[in-house]
C-alpha cells in the first residue's frame, strides 16, 4: 500500500463503499445507537443525497479502493450562511497519511465557492484524533449544538469562520 490518495467527487458506485465504511467506523467509537449519523437515511444513498444544492460529498480513494468520505452541506435550522462538514469517516487505511486534512480543506474550499461563511460540525467524545485535526485547521470549541441534525447523542461541537 502507498501513502498517496485521491480526493474526488462521490459517484453512484460509491454508495455502497461508503455506506460499509460509515457503519465500519462509527461502532469503533461507540457512535452507533440511536442519535448518531449511522442511522440517518442518506447513508445508503450519499450520491443524491450531495447532489442538492449547496452540497458536496467527496471521497478517498487509496491503492483503487475508497477508503473514507467527507462532505459538506445546509446546516438544517440554521443561518443560510452555515453549512455543516458531514459524514467524514476513514478507515485504518486512510488515517495518519494526510488525508483527514486534505479532505478538510476540500470541503471548506467547497464550502466558500457554494457561498458559506461559516462551518460547522459535530463529533463526540472518544474521537481525539478527529478533534485534535479540526482544531488543527482553524475550528473553535462550541458550549452547545446549532441547527437541528437529529444528532442527539453528539457531544462536541465547532465552528469556524470561511
Amino acid at each position: 500500500m502507498t501513502d498517496t490518495f485521491l480526493i474526488r467527487p462521490i459517484q453512484p458506485a460509491d454508495d455502497a463503499a461508503m455506506a460499509a465504511i460509515i457503519r465500519a467506523v462509527m461502532p469503533e467509537f461507540g457512535a452507533d445507537g440511536p442519535g448518531f449519523a449511522i442511522n440517518d437515511a442518506e447513508v445508503d444513498t450519499m450520491y443524491a443525497s450531495y447532489a442538492q444544492p449547496r452540497s458536496s460529498y467527496f471521497v478517498v480513494e487509496r491503492d483503487g479502493a475508497v477508503v473514507g468520505g467527507g462532505g459538506v452541506a445546509p446546516l438544517q435550522n440554521a443561518e443560510p450562511d452555515v453549512c455543516e462538514l458531514r459524514k467524514m469517516y476513514f478507515l485504518p487505511a486512510a488515517r495518519g497519511i494526510g488525508a483527514g486534512s486534505a479532505m478538510i480543506q476540500r470541503c471548506l474550499d467547497t464550502a466558500r465557492a457554494h457561498g458559506f461563511r461559516r462551518c460547522y460540525l459535530e463529533t463526540l467524545t472518544g474521537m481525539d484524533a478527529a478533534q485534535a485535526l479540526y482544531k488543527r485547521t482553524g475550528f473553535t470549541p462550541l458550549c452547545g449544538p446549532m441547527g437541528g441534525t437529529g444528532h442527539f447523542s453528539c457531544d462536541r461541537f465547532f465552528i469556524r469562520d470561511l
